[in-house]
């Protein structure tokens, strides 16, 4: 790749440049620009006042979204690569939804997509340990997926049967009008939020809330611990290669010596 595709592609792609890293700037600051400007515009006071600065404002921060896109799939090497990717796909998806307003009436909210892509400054301030850790989290979390699928499942068939007994406890008089309502009381007292709406009357049906209320903290604990064993043995794993490969051995001796920043080996002394 030659010519100017390879100068736009250095700009856009490497932030270790000046102009790479510059071009990243500008480029967060307009997603942050876009954001504000989303958010204000959902004041009504604000917006009766300068609506149509606002749709504006939308509409050049969508056009430079776009230039950028384009400019983005035009300068990779494969572009259905980088289209297919996730910040491909992000990308896309923060600058249809103006085009869509064109249309569907209030699409354009939709651009708050757009902070997703503020995951780039993790690039631009090198902080490379930050997006580490974070799939270090992601893998995690799809090594726990199943385990976590099954105790959904089991939780939604328990959901399902004590909302079925309190609404045969508590019956249509007391608010409990249906299965459905019963279920939704059942996830809220689960979940430990309490809205209040709903409330069992009898003593059976307090007795029922009550062994509710207790699991609902029991629940919770379960996929917490799930992930936390995950990323315990994602750290173990991790540490075990960092071991192997800060591992290597004295000359002299043939024994191994783990620090590698060592001058000198710690079994007989000999000087690396």
């Amino acid at each position: 790749m030659t010519g100017w595709r390879a100068r736009w592609y250095e700009i856009i792609f490497e932030a270790d440049t000046p102009k790479g890293k510059l071009f990243d700037v500008v480029l967060l600051i307009a997603i942050l620009g876009s954001l504000l400007a989303i958010v204000l515009e959902s004041v009504e006071s604000i917006y009766n006042k300068y609506g149509t600065i606002f749709q504006m404002v939308e509409w050049i921060f969508t056009v430079i979204f776009t230039l950028e896109y384009i400019l983005r799939v035009a300068v990779v090497r494969n572009p259905r690569y980088y289209i297919f990717s996730f910040y491909g796909i992000i990308d896309l998806l923060s600058i249809l939804p103006t085009y869509l307003a064109i249309v569907l009436s209030g699409a354009h909210y939709f651009m708050a997509i757009r902070s997703i892509r503020l995951i780039r400054v993790f690039r631009i301030l090198k902080m490379v340990r930050f997006l580490g850790e974070a799939n270090m989290l992601s893998n995690a979390l799809k090594a726990s997926r199943i385990k976590i699928t099954v105790f959904i499942v089991v939780v939604m068939c328990a959901v399902f049967i004590m909302g079925t007994v309190m609404y045969l406890v508590e019956g249509r008089e007391n608010g409990f009008t249906s299965i459905p309502v019963s279920i939704y009381w059942c996830i809220v007292t689960l979940t430990t939020v309490g809205y209040g709406d709903i409330a069992p009357q009898t003593t059976l049906g307090q007795m029922i809330a009550s062994v509710i209320m207790i699991l609902g903290y029991g629940i919770i604990a379960v996929p917490t611990g799930i992930v936390t064993s995950e990323i315990a043995r994602a750290n173990q794993t991790k540490a075990d290669e960092n071991k192997k490969l800060h591992h290597h051995r004295c000359p002299a001796c043939n024994k191994g010596i783990i620090d590698p920043e060592a001058n000198f080996c710690p079994n007989c002394g000999n000087q690396l």
